[in-house]
């Protein structure tokens, strides 16, 4: 997260009173009966809950530093069992610029177990704190809870102090286990007007109020007609507001994960701060009230960004190679493309704003998201296209639903031909045009023009990514199966492959695809494509697999698509309260041929079914054919047609997936002759 950088008063010299709030609950006191407890009793299936919870954001002001929120945190978290244990390790992510960095200090932290009926306390110990540099813009502070049992109670309390006064980071007021009681506390100045969004489903009281408070400070002179050479002080103060804000929550729910949730922080209750105005007393007010076109506008402006993109001497000499041959405007496009994508090498690190600078990034062959993305946007223009950056949030940086300098980490390059907008990123070696990195699919991004203006751009992926898997399959009468797949993946499912197991060894690979297919053996791998883009991956192989068949007396009982059958429901809750992301449509489709035993005939088999949910959001269909004495043709196929299905249809999409299960784990019955 950008920030701004610390701000220090000038005219005069402020040392803020800061004004804390008792807390409810005090540190150290923990009871027998807290001890004691086994389960949570509003959500018995918790495996911890935070017994009590107290964060106070506050502004303090010293003539050195200048302004600072210190943020105090204050947590008891009751453990039931090793399901648990995870939440006694606490990380803080601080953050850090050229000139300054936030720091975590006051850390006391217990354990307490209950022991031959005597409360125990285990102290954490300084060396079993952990700094770690994360980023150029970010540290992280970790401590794990010593001497962790099931049914311990860990409490701890420690304050952050940012010199970045412009800044109010998140408050989070759901975790993933239930919270017993919290208290959240924010006082700021007068001088400073945020402000405050709310997202989730819970239902938030704020309590809204204001307090008094006087800031004194003091000057020093000397007095010219004073030859001893001494200092005289003066004193002097100034009252001022501060405003607060108070949120008392008993009974807080988990935040329940479902599968196919792009980012479940997106849907968890929290308090986000945007700082609208700075107004100090006899100076004139500081406005930082965002819209999009003050966001675009700022972030063109940077030296880091828009000036980047005026930078082209340092490849002309290349770009005359790399477009040779090359006539149409696609042409051009893909020869720059694949030009930027096979020099430059992505550092790991995101960012809408360049690291090294485009010329010292192409020169070294090395940069930041948008090092190399400027440096093939800066390209595409000069090889006469029209091209534009555009502004993504990743899928783990939430989705910037107003303006906000901060809702953007990400920035892509587009290509406009003819009517079509292209889509593009250097920065993976296994994407193609249109097909960005799954990091990336967001919602929406924002594509910034050289005039200044900005509009929107759909990021989501329209076209299916199919898997299709032929399988030939010889059914023994002791219980084994036997036979050849071929598989082919396209489109997401090809770029998914290539990056996670190209870097693989095939030894490792075919483990790790025989431990996937029920511990099958394979044999004659071929893989065909996996470093050819635009084409399919294919896979081929023989396999053998023992006990895949039940055999009871005289009859054999299999699932008809034996190691790929759906066996569990992915969504369970009653309802839900977010949509359905499955990244990029996708279909699925298995086409077997079984050959049955000699001496067996089919006596059973389950029905063909046609399922299709409504406006074309996704189907599935599957049917079985028993032509000749000794052969099954099975076919299943299974799409999903939206990328995101809306939250409405969320009991259509959990009935076609329970009818799936209950399809394809139903038995087909051979039986002696």
């Amino acid at each position: 997260m950008m920030r701004k950088p610390q701000f220090r008063l000038t005219g005069i010299c402020l040392f803020l009173v800061l004004i804390t709030t008792a807390q409810e609950v005090k540190f150290g006191k923990v009871s027998k009966e807290e001890l004691m407890e086994s389960v949570y009793a509003k959500d018995s299936s918790a495996p911890a809950v935070v017994l009590y919870r107290d964060v106070d954001v506050s502004y303090s002001y010293a003539q050195s530093v200048g302004f600072q929120v210190i943020t105090r945190v204050h947590e008891r978290t009751k453990l039931f069992n090793k399901n648990g244990f995870k939440f006694a390790t606490v990380t803080e992510r601080l953050y850090k610029s050229k000139s300054d960095r936030e720091s975590l200090s006051g850390l006391k932290a217990f354990t307490y177990t209950l022991e031959n009926g005597e409360v125990v306390k285990t102290k954490l110990k300084s060396s079993e704190m952990f700094s770690k540099s994360l980023s150029k813009y970010h540290n992280e502070e970790k401590f794990t809870m010593p001497n962790v049992k099931e049914g311990s109670v860990v409490e701890y309390e420690y304050k952050i102090v940012s010199p970045f006064a412009y800044s109010i980071d998140e408050i989070v007021l759901q975790y993933d286990i239930p919270i017993q009681q919290q208290h959240i506390n924010i006082s700021i100045p007068e001088y400073f007007a945020f402000k405050p969004s709310m997202k989730g489903y819970l239902g938030i009281n704020p309590k809204y109020g204001s307090k008094s408070g006087k800031i004194n400070f003091q000057t020093k002179r000397k007095d010219q007609d004073d030859y001893t050479g001494k200092s005289y002080y003066s004193s002097s103060s100034v009252d001022y507001t501060i405003k607060t804000t108070n949120f008392t929550m008993r009974d807080v729910p988990a935040l329940q994960k479902e599968p196919h949730v792009n980012n479940m922080n997106n849907y968890r209750s929290s308090i986000n701060y945007e700082l609208q105005y700075v107004k100090y007393p006899n100076s004139p007010m500081e406005s930082f009230t965002t819209t999009w076109e003050k966001v675009v506008k700022t972030i063109y402006n940077s030296d880091s960004f828009g000036k980047q993109l005026t930078y082209s001497r340092f490849f002309k000499n290349q770009l005359n190679a790399v477009l040779a041959g090359a006539s149409s405007d696609v042409e051009k496009m893909v020869a720059v493309f694949s030009h930027v994508q096979r020099h430059m090498n992505w550092n790991g690190y995101f960012g809408k704003y360049a690291e090294k600078g485009v010329k010292d990034a192409y020169e070294e062959r090395t940069g930041n998201v948008a090092d190399i993305n400027l440096i093939l946007v800066s390209m595409l223009r000069e090889a006469g296209l029209t091209a534009n950056p555009v502004l993504i949030s990743t899928r783990d940086n939430g989705v910037p639903l107003f303006p906000t300098r901060e809702g953007f980490n990400y920035v892509i390059a587009s290509a406009q031909i003819a009517d079509k907008t292209i889509l593009l990123d250097a920065c993976n070696k296994y994407t193609e045009p249109n097909l960005l990195p799954t990091s990336a699919l967001n919602w929406s991004g924002r594509i910034i023009k050289e005039n200044g203006s900005s509009s929107i751009v759909s990021v989501v992926p329209g076209k299916r990514s199919v898997t299709t898997e032929m399988m030939s399959v010889n059914l023994d009468v002791n219980g084994d199966i036997s036979g050849k797949i071929r598989k082919s993946l396209t489109y997401y499912n090809a770029y998914l492959f290539r990056n996670t197991y190209n870097d693989v060894s095939e030894e490792d690979y075919l483990e790790r695809l025989e431990n996937t297919g029920a511990g099958m053996e394979i044999s004659n791998y071929k893989v065909d494509n996996s470093k050819v883009l635009g084409k399919p991956i294919v896979e081929s192989f023989d396999f053998y697999s023992e006990n895949q068949l039940d055999i009871i007396g005289d009859k054999i009982y299999f699932s008809p698509l034996l190691f790929n059958t759906t066996k569990e429901n992915p969504f369970k809750l009653e309802e839900r309260n977010y949509p359905i992301d499955f990244t990029y449509p996708r279909q699925k489709k298995y086409i077997l041929n079984i050959t049955i035993p000699e001496g067996y005939t089919v006596t059973s088999k389950p029905e063909d079914l046609r399922l299709a949910l409504e406006n074309n959001m996704g189907s599935f269909i599957f049917r079985i054919l028993n032509p000749d004495t000794n052969t099954l043709q099975i076919m299943a196929d299974f799409k999903i047609n939206q990328a995101v299905i809306p939250v409405q249809a969320y009991g259509s999409i959990k009935e076609l997936y329970k009818k799936i299960v209950e399809k394809e784990t139903e038995k087909v019955v051979l039986s002696k002759i």
